[in-house]
Formats: structure tokens, C-alpha cells, sequence
């Protein structure tokens, strides 16, 4: 994945109201940017952060600038946006990076299914086998020594979504937890039972009932991400 146009780069002064940011340009003017994550960005937001942002044509927006990469002052690359997880997880399938879930006829992106109004985020299909559903996490919570963990709030949402999964794989349907790692400094994943105990005794649940768990992460620049490589999840 590259972007539009190589990132730009500012200084960190916080982060507020979920979806916005103050900076410093390079200029020394302050602004106001886009953040495209409702997430907690535990470890992402630190101020004197480098802050890499991308801008947008469209003369209509409000913040023209959106906050794209964090690069810590420990010298990690983290990815932000984490729209770009569902983007990544559709070209590592197709490029045959994740080669579990390559060999289907059929992908498909934000598929209503399951009994509690959700959406998967990736269904792959094949008139010679069942379905997958493949549903897609960011990982952003670094915890040091190369280890990372999700989630880094609570998140009834992500329970939902693992109810949903042990539900596909009742029906004989293939389910899939993929996380995509957009943080450097990771290099294996466990569950933070910790912030989440309900999410962790799901996650097993899932596991027992069948839910395949896969991690991949990805080389991340100011050109571009790439997913390009498998790592480690561990139950803690």
C-alpha cells in the first residue's frame, strides 16, 4: 500500500476529542489535524511525538491534513489510521502474503452477517468450499521486549464480533481473527486479559470452538505499508 504522496511530517502537541489533534509544522505554525481512530492510541499519542500526515484535495474539508503515522521517540514506526488494516488484510490475500486464506475465488469487503447486526470485514468465497469470514484487528499496544497485545480499551464491540465468529463456525462456515500489527516494535501478540477479561475468556472460547487466530505485520515507511510478514500469537 503506498500512499497518494509521500507523508509529511509534524510535532505532536495532543490529542483530544477522539478525532482531532493539535500540532507543530514544520514551519513552526500550529494546526489542527484528523485522526482517523476512535481507539484509546494507547503509547501512539505521546507529546514531541513525530506525527506523519497525510492531505487531502478536497477543498470542502474542514482539516484538510489527517494524522496517518506516529514515530515514537523510541524510533517505532506505528500506523494510526486504522483504516488501513482492512486494506492491508485485502492485499495480503491477494498477493498470497497470507497464504491461509489465498486460495479462494471470492473476496468481498463489509458483508452484513451474524444475529447481532455486524459486519464482516473481509468474506472470502469458492463455489468449492465454505465460506470465511474473516474479521480484522489493528494492533497498536506495544508492552516492550517486541510484545504487543490487544485490545488496549475495553471493547464490547470486539466481544461482539468474537460471539459472532463462534457463531459462523457452528453453521460449518470458516472464521478467521486476523490481526494486522501496525507497530515496528512488535514482533509476537498475546490477549491483554488485563484491560479486557471479558474479551480474553471469548477469545479462548473462540479458539476451543474453532476460530482460527492469525497475526501478520507489515514494514511501515512514510511511502507506504507493506504486509509482509507472519508473527507469533500467544494466550496469555
Amino acid at each position: 500500500m503506498q500512499f497518494e504522496q509521500p507523508l509529511k511530517k509534524a510535532k505532536l502537541i495532543k490529542r483530544y476529542k477522539r478525532f482531532l489533534a493539535d500540532v507543530i509544522l514544520e514551519d513552526d505554525s500550529e494546526t489542527t489535524m484528523h485522526v482517523a481512530n476512535t481507539g484509546a492510541m494507547t503509547g501512539c499519542a505521546e507529546p514531541n511525538d513525530w506525527v506523519w500526515y497525510s492531505t487531502s484535495p478536497n477543498p470542502k474539508r474542514k482539516y484538510p491534513f489527517s494524522w496517518e503515522l506516529t514515530q515514537t521517540q523510541a524510533g517505532h514506526f506505528i500506523c494510526v489510521n486504522t483504516i488501513r488494516a482492512n486494506s492491508l488484510a485485502e492485499e495480503g490475500i491477494n498477493a498470497g502474503v497470507i497464504s491461509e486464506l489465498s486460495d479462494y475465488q471470492t473476496l468481498t469487503r463489509e458483508v452484513k452477517y451474524g444475529e447481532e447486526n455486524s459486519k464482516i470485514d473481509v468474506l472470502l468465497s469458492d463455489n468449492n468450499k465454505v465460506d470465511c469470514f474473516v474479521e480484522v484487528k489493528s494492533v497498536t499496544l506495544y508492552r516492550g521486549d517486541g510484545q504487543g497485545a490487544f485490545p488496549d480499551a475495553v471493547t464490547t464491540r470486539g466481544q461482539k464480533h468474537l460471539r459472532e465468529l463462534m457463531s459462523i463456525k457452528a453453521a460449518g462456515n470458516r472464521a478467521v481473527l486476523l490481526f494486522v500489527v501496525l507497530h515496528s516494535g512488535i514482533e509476537s501478540v498475546s490477549c491483554a486479559g488485563d484491560i479486557d477479561p471479558k474479551y480474553a475468556q471469548l477469545l479462548e472460547q473462540a479458539i476451543e470452538s474453532g476460530v482460527e487466530v492469525l497475526v501478520y505485520g507489515c514494514t511501515i515507511s512514510n511511502h507506504g505499508l507493506v504486509l509482509d510478514k507472519q508473527l507469533p500469537f500467544t494466550i496469555e
